[in-house]
């Protein structure tokens, strides 16, 4: 069969790129787009499996890492390489908590692109030449505990948590998503219980820890603190 890629990215000229150089390494691949996460979403549900997604992490109507945690826990088995302009190791170092199969940077040639794609369609892990992880005692592990447990969560309540962030009430979610308050406020419970928090507003200031800023801003004052 045919390999099937989702390419998830809103710049046209990176994802035809992208796409010319799927075809030079896969000449009869089989490539979709979507040009947000809501998109994406439903081609994964409706079209899938896929063999990868690239995904691209600064897409509409999603902040931080959401897109990625919740593409994750809808299809844990399909592998999503980020493909980003967000080259920090912290940001990198947080994506492969997610559980990502590999980060790419937008700047990488054509040749290595096409080149690492066929390391992870081959099962092999693909990250940028000379990254080092941070230390684990230093800035990055206490995000990457969060991280690690907002991966926990499920699709659902990835969704819900999104909607937390952006201020929405209970009855709003639920009338959203088409379901009972009764069942918002269960899934409420729930990320409380595994975010490690007492109350909503804690959770949503939990989120925005990962939020690209914070990250970045995270490893500056980690550095200026050992220096």
């Amino acid at each position: 069969m045919a390999t099937s890629i989702l390419i998830v990215d809103d710049h046209p000229l990176f994802v035809e790129a992208l796409k010319l150089v799927i075809q030079g390494a896969f000449p009869e691949a089989v490539v979709s787009e979507a040009t947000s996460i809501d998109m994406a979403r439903g081609l994964l549900d409706s079209e899938g499996p896929f063999d990868l997604v690239l995904l691209d992490l600064s897409m509409p109507g999603t902040r931080g890492l959401d897109g990625l945690i919740e593409l994750r826990a809808r299809h844990p088995k399909v592998p999503i390489v980020v493909v980003s302009a967000l080259e920090d190791p912290r940001i990198i170092h947080e994506v492969m908590t997610c559980g990502a199969a590999g980060f790419i940077s937008k700047s990488t040639r054509g040749s290595d692109l096409g080149h690492a794609i066929q390391e992870v369609l081959a099962g092999s892990v693909v990250l940028p030449r000379g990254y080092q992880p941070p230390q684990a005692n230093g800035p990055a592990s206490g995000a990457s505990d969060l991280t690690a447990r907002l991966a926990t969560l499920t699709p659902q309540q990835v969704r819900v948590l999104q909607m937390l962030r952006q201020g929405l009430l209970n009855k709003q979610i639920a009338f959203d998503l088409g379901v009972g308050e009764t069942t918002v406020k269960a899934h409420v419970s729930e990320i409380l219980r595994k975010l490690k928090v007492a109350s909503r507003t804690q959770a949503v200031i939990e989120a925005a820890k990962i939020d690209f800023d914070q990250i970045t801003s995270q490893s500056i004052n980690g550095n200026d603190s050992s220096n």
